[in-house]
């Protein structure tokens, strides 16, 4: 796991090409629709070209919030479906006013919350372990290490470091879409990267 380590050397921002291996061609994409991501929420109940852009925009980040919640690939899968049907069934929104990137996060947590408490409630369990990976034969060998390194992590720690290094989210986005003070997300954020570090570099 050396190799995987050296990802943490130089702070939280190397981390992401961790958690996110499409993360380059997924910038490039937000970057061009940025403005136009609370249009194409507003209209994407209508029209299936808006709601197929936002998919392409935002699929690997829904899926990100979602693994990091359910440690569970197939959930996670299952978790990026459930996002983009609710967001067709979006009755209100500011194309205006609205913060798109984070309401689509926000649902997306919300449907990885749920699917975890359904999953647990099935298996009778408390604990949830990575089953399958179907085909993604790249994603495998990140994914397993990224699940142990997320299990050293708190719930809500895990779902802070998701929110920052793979959406990229700000502290405040953050704070919002976990109805948490600030001042408590950049703490727990700070001692997750602490405790990421220092099990990375017992691999070495």
């Amino acid at each position: 796991m050396t190799a995987d380590s050296k990802l943490y050397a130089g702070g939280d921002g190397k981390i992401s090409a961790l958690f996110n291996p499409c993360e380059q061609n997924n910038q490039t994409e937000f970057e061009i629709c940025t403005e136009n991501i609370n249009e194409l929420i507003a209209g994407c109940s209508e029209s299936k070209e808006k709601l197929e852009r936002l998919y392409n925009i935002f699929k690997d980040s829904v899926f990100a919030v979602a693994f990091g919640i359910t440690s569970d690939y197939h959930l996670a899968e299952d978790c990026v479906t459930e996002t983009f049907v609710r967001l067709t069934q979006v009755k209100r929104f500011s194309a205006k006013k609205g913060d798109g990137k984070g309401f689509i996060l926000t649902i997306a947590r919300n449907v990885a919350l749920e699917l975890r408490r359904r999953y647990k409630r099935e298996k009778g369990s408390s604990d949830i372990y990575i089953q399958s990976y179907g085909e993604a034969d790249k994603t495998v060998e990140n994914s397993i290490y990224i699940n142990q390194l997320l299990e050293q992590l708190s719930d809500k720690q895990r779902q802070i470091v998701v929110l920052k290094c793979c959406s990229e989210l700000t502290f405040k986005e953050i704070a919002k879409i976990m109805k948490s003070p600030e001042s408590t997300v950049k703490s727990r954020y700070k001692k997750a990267i602490a405790i990421l570090q220092e099990k990375a570099g017992a691999d070495k």
